[in-house]
C-alpha cells in the first residue's frame, strides 16, 4: 500500500472532550507536581482506539539527583527534560521498554516525573491485546507495562502534553472506575530500581491503591 492510501485508511483519531491541565500544573516544583499527578488522568489517542488510565503512582527526578538523566547537562536523548514544562520525555530502558515521563519546572531545568503506575480506565481491551494480558491489575502495574498498554512507546518525544495525541486531564474527566478510589492518602518512599541516590523519598503513590507497581 502506498503512503497515500495508507492516509486514506488509516481511522481519524477520536475527538478530545477533555478540557487539559493548565500549562502553570506543570511549571511548578517538580516534587510539587510529582504528588499532584496522582489521580490526574493520562489520556493516549491513536488510530486504533483511545486509553485512559488514572495515575497512581510517580517518582520526582532532579536536576541534582544523580539517578537524573540530566544532572550532567543536556545531551542528544535527554534534551527533551529541559523543557518546557508539560512535554513529554520517553526513553529506552534495558534496550527494549520505554519509560513516560512528564517535564516539569522551568525551561532549562532539566527535571522531569516518571509515570510508574496508571488504574485503567478506558480501552482495556486494547492495552490488553498490546500487552498479551487479560489481567486487569497487571496491564499497567509499572513504567514499561503502562507505556504498552496506552501505546506510548511509538509517539513523538518532547510532545505537546495539552495538545495529544498524549493528554492529562483532571481527575474528574473520568468516574472512579470501582477498582479504586479516585483519591487517597498519598504515601512517600524511596525510588525504586535505581542504583544512585535511592535513599531519596521521591516515590509517591495513592495508599491503599491495587493499582501500584509494588507494594
Amino acid at each position: 500500500m502506498n503512503p497515500a492510501a495508507r492516509r486514506r485508511s488509516a481511522r481519524p483519531l477520536p475527538a478530545h472532550p477533555f478540557k487539559p491541565l493548565p500549562a502553570a500544573f506543570f511549571a511548578a516544583a517538580t516534587v510539587a507536581v510529582a504528588r499532584a499527578l496522582l489521580g490526574v488522568v493520562l489520556v493516549s489517542d491513536s488510530p486504533q482506539g483511545r486509553t485512559a488510565g488514572r495515575i497512581v503512582e510517580t517518582e520526582a527526578y532532579l536536576c541534582d539527583d544523580g539517578a537524573c538523566h540530566a544532572s550532567r547537562g543536556p545531551t542528544d536523548r535527554n534534551r527533551a527534560m529541559f523543557g518546557p514544562a508539560g512535554r513529554s520525555y520517553t526513553y529506552l530502558i534495558y534496550g527494549m521498554y520505554h519509560c513516560f515521563n512528564v517535564v516539569t519546572a522551568a525551561k532549562g531545568v532539566g527535571e522531569a516525573v516518571l509515570i510508574r503506575a496508571l488504574e485503567p480506565l478506558q480501552g482495556l481491551e486494547l492495552m490488553a491485546r498490546r500487552r498479551g494480558s487479560d489481567t486487569p491489575l497487571a496491564l499497567c502495574s509499572g513504567p514499561g507495562k503502562l507505556v504498552i498498554a496506552l501505546g506510548i512507546g511509538s509517539l513523538p518525544n518532547g510532545s505537546d502534553l495539552r495538545k495529544g495525541p498524549l493528554v492529562l486531564v483532571p481527575p474528574g474527566a473520568y468516574p472512579p472506575s470501582g477498582g479504586a478510589a479516585a483519591q487517597g492518602n498519598i504515601k512517600v518512599t524511596t525510588r525504586i530500581g535505581i542504583t544512585k541516590d535511592e535513599h531519596l523519598p521521591l516515590r509517591f503513590y495513592l495508599e491503599g491503591s491495587p493499582w501500584i507497581s509494588r507494594k
